[in-house]
């Protein structure tokens, strides 16, 4: 799914725009046991609560792509028989209401989820009228197209902290009672994907809050397809990648132009928001790598543990592996944040056999918030 498509779906999500009538879960308690089992008519409860319901829900529709939102694929064989595939598309199908089929799903969840303490696993299903457009983005009134699609957030249940209160009407502090409350989901995905206006259901759109976590096993479950590493494991590991394998050749200038040439690419991407999510492969790198001049046998040694680590023909999103909103240097004792379009102020250098950072000094400098005068010696 593209960004723009995402947004189109994320902002349906409205207590006077969506189809939701209702919302259907479970409570599962420390012992992964099923606790209570609801389903919530929308239109029984204050709107309000209602549209706090919907908030908490469109969360998993948030976040980075390649990130939070990862873009999970089936096979043509999973989508002509599967278990795994043809369980969601009776969910969708049977708009829900198919309770041997609902409480099917929820065992695959408890079954494979470990998170700790109480969730809830939120269900609910939306049907989209999808309006055409002309070439000139003029939104037509009649629409042939209607995109069913459901929605599913995994919300752990937490407990509030006490705390102290003061009733301004009966002039007295009070103490606030703990309570359980539902936190923002941890995890949950969009089946089918929403693509050029219609249901794509060899795709589903995946959601994890914690960039750092995997639930492997969840996503074993209920897509039983390979799915990225985390994208901050992603961002380790090619860091390994790149010392180890072009080793005494990565120098400050081979970095710079990594960085620079990757935040070139997303920022032409970033005008493009109907494109699919941009991603880089081995050979983008490598290109950079040779450009700099690294020895071949290095570039290709890149090459060879790419594929080992992220797999052949891989493809990652750029933003997981290179933030090209800063650009640090460090050394055990100091720490050196650089604007990256100011990267020409850095050198490093040896001198009388000493390794050094150079930093040209255009404008003040300040230490501790106060303007100092640099001198020659």
């Amino acid at each position: 799914m593209t960004e723009k498509e995402i947004a189109e779906i994320r902002r349906r999500i409205n207590i006077d725009k969506c189809s939701i009538s209702d919302i259907r879960g479970c409570y599962v308690n420390e012992n992964k046991e099923i606790v209570a089992q609801f389903s919530q008519f929308l239109g029984t409860v204050p709107k309000d609560e209602a549209a706090e319901l919907l908030s908490i829900i469109k969360k998993v529709l948030s976040g980075q792509q390649g990130k939070n939102l990862i873009d999970i694929e089936f096979s043509n064989q999973q989508v002509i028989d599967s278990d795994e595939h043809n369980l969601l598309m009776k969910l969708r199908d049977s708009e829900l209401k198919d309770d041997e089929t609902v409480d099917e799903f929820y065992k695959h969840v408890i079954s494979s989820l470990h998170i700790e303490g109480k969730y809830l696993i939120l269900l609910t299903l939306d049907k989209y009228d999808v309006p055409s457009y002309t070439k000139d983005d003029i939104k037509l009134e009649d629409t042939d197209t209607i995109f069913k699609y459901l929605l599913c957030a995994i919300c752990p249940v937490t407990m509030t902290k006490p705390a102290l209160s003061y009733a301004v009407t009966e002039q007295q502090f009070k103490n606030i009672k703990t309570d359980w409350v539902i936190s923002n989901p941890e995890l949950g995905f969009m089946f089918p994907a929403f693509d050029d206006r219609q249901a794509n259901i060899y795709d589903a759109l995946y959601y994890i809050k914690n960039s750092s976590l995997s639930y492997d096993e969840f996503t074993d479950e209920i897509f039983n397809t390979d799915i990225p590493m985390p994208a901050d494991t992603q961002k380790e590991v090619f860091n390994t990648i790149i010392e180890e394998s072009v080793s005494e050749h990565c120098d400050f200038e081979v970095m710079q132009t990594v960085h620079n040439q990757i935040s070139e690419m997303v920022a032409e991407h970033k005008a493009f928001k109907d494109e699919p999510p941009l991603t880089i492969s081995k050979k983008t790198i490598s290109n950079v790598l040779e450009y700099c001049n690294v020895p071949t046998e290095n570039v290709e040694k890149f090459e060879k543990q790419y594929d080992e680590s992220f797999g052949e023909n891989a493809r990652i999103s750029p933003k997981n592996v290179v933030d090209v909103k800063k650009f640090e240097m460090k050394t055990a004792d100091i720490t050196i944040k650089v604007n990256p379009e100011r990267l020409d102020l850095i050198k490093t250098k040896i001198i009388d056999g000493q390794k050094y950072i150079l930093i040209k000094a255009e404008d003040d400098v300040a230490v501790n918030g106060v303007n100092i005068s640099i001198t020659e010696e």
